[in-house]
C-alpha cells in the first residue's frame, strides 16, 4: 500500500528543505521505494537531493503536442498516435518512465512547468493516470506542491494521507498557511491528516503567535528550529539530504514523523 505525504506552503517557507529531511527520515527508517515527485515549476527538489535533473513532465507533455503537430501535418492520425504509430499514452508512458531520475534509495520526478496555450485535456488524462499508476509501485510518494496544490487536484486518485503545510513563524505566514490548508476542500483532495509545521524558528514560539496558530485550528505538529548550518548548505550548494543525524533541523523533522508515520 502506498502513503502519500505532501508538503505544501506558501513560496520561501522552507518545504523543499522539510521534503528532502522526510526523504532523509525514510531511506533511514524503512526498506522499500520512495518517490519524489518535485510539483513545483520552480523544480529545485534535485538540488537539495544531490540529484541532476533531466526531462520534465512538462517538457514531456509539450513535445508530445509538437509532434502530434508534426504528424497531422504529415497526413498522420489526429486523435490516437504520434508519428511512428505510437500510441499517446504510450509515448508519455515510455517518456516519462525514461525521465526518473533514479538513486540508490529513491527516485525523483518532476512535473515542471503548468500548461502552455495548447490543448491538453486529452493529455492531461493520459498524464494522470501514468503518474497514479507508477506511484502504486512505491511505498512511500512525496509530494512537493506548489502553493495552489493544483497537482494533487489533478490525480485521479486524490487521496492524501498526510498533509504538513509549512509557515515561516509570522502572523502573515500562519494565515497563508491556513488558506493553503482550506484548499483541500475546494479542490476536493481528500487528505486524512492535515498538520502545520513552524519553520526556521529562531527560538521559543512567541504568545501572539502560538494565539493565532491555535485560532486556525490545523492541528500543530512542531517547529523547525533556524539553524546556520543549512544555511552553510544553502551557500555552499551542498545538497541539504547530507545533513548529520544530530542536525537540529533533521532532529526536529525525524521526531515529528516518529508521531505521524508507521515507519
Amino acid at each position: 500500500m502506498t502513503t502519500t505525504i505532501a508538503l505544501a506552503g506558501k513560496g520561501g517557507t522552507g518545504k523543499t528543505t522539510v521534503a528532502a529531511m522526510v526523504i532523509k527520515y525514510l531511506m533511514l527508517n524503512q526498506k522499500e521505494a520512495i518517490l519524489a515527485i518535485d510539483a513545483d515549476p520552480s523544480a529545485n527538489l534535485n538540488m537539495v537531493l544531490g540529484l541532476e535533473l533531466g526531462w520534465t513532465v512538462g517538457e514531456i507533455r509539450e513535445n508530445l503536442l509538437e509532434k502530434v503537430k508534426q504528424s497531422v501535418s504529415a497526413g498522420g492520425a489526429a486523435m490516437g498516435s504520434v508519428s511512428g504509430g505510437m500510441s499517446k499514452h504510450d509515448y508519455l508512458d515510455y517518456e516519462i518512465h525514461t525521465s526518473l531520475v533514479e538513486s540508490e534509495r529513491f527516485d525523483l520526478i518532476a512535473m515542471g512547468r503548468s500548461e502552455g496555450p495548447g490543448c491538453y485535456c486529452a493529455v492531461n488524462h493520459n498524464l494522470r493516470e501514468i503518474m497514479d499508476n507508477l506511484s502504486q509501485n512505491y511505498r512511500y510518494v512525496v509530494v512537493d506542491n506548489e502553493a495552489g496544490m493544483e497537482h494533487l487536484s489533478r490525480r485521479t486518485t486524490n487521496d492524501v494521507d498526510h498533509l504538513f503545510v509549512i509557515s515561516d513563524p509570522t502572523q502573515r505566514g500562519i494565515t497563508a498557511a491556513e488558506r493553503i490548508a482550506r484548499l483541500k476542500d475546494e479542490l476536493n483532495i481528500e487528505v486524512k491528516n492535515t498538520y502545520l509545521i513552524l519553520n526556521r524558528l529562531p527560538g521559543a514560539i512567541p504568545p501572539a503567535l502560538q494565539e493565532r496558530i491555535d485560532e486556525i485550528g490545523i492541528p500543530f505538529l512542531g517547529t523547525i528550529p533556524a539553524d546556520d548550518t543549512l544555511t552553510n548548505f544553502e551557500f555552499s550548494g551542498k545538497p541539504l539530504i547530507e545533513l548529520s543525524l544530530d542536525s537540529p533541523v533533521y532532529q526536529a523533522v525525524s521526531g515529528m514523523l516518529e508521531k505521524t508515520l508507521d515507519v
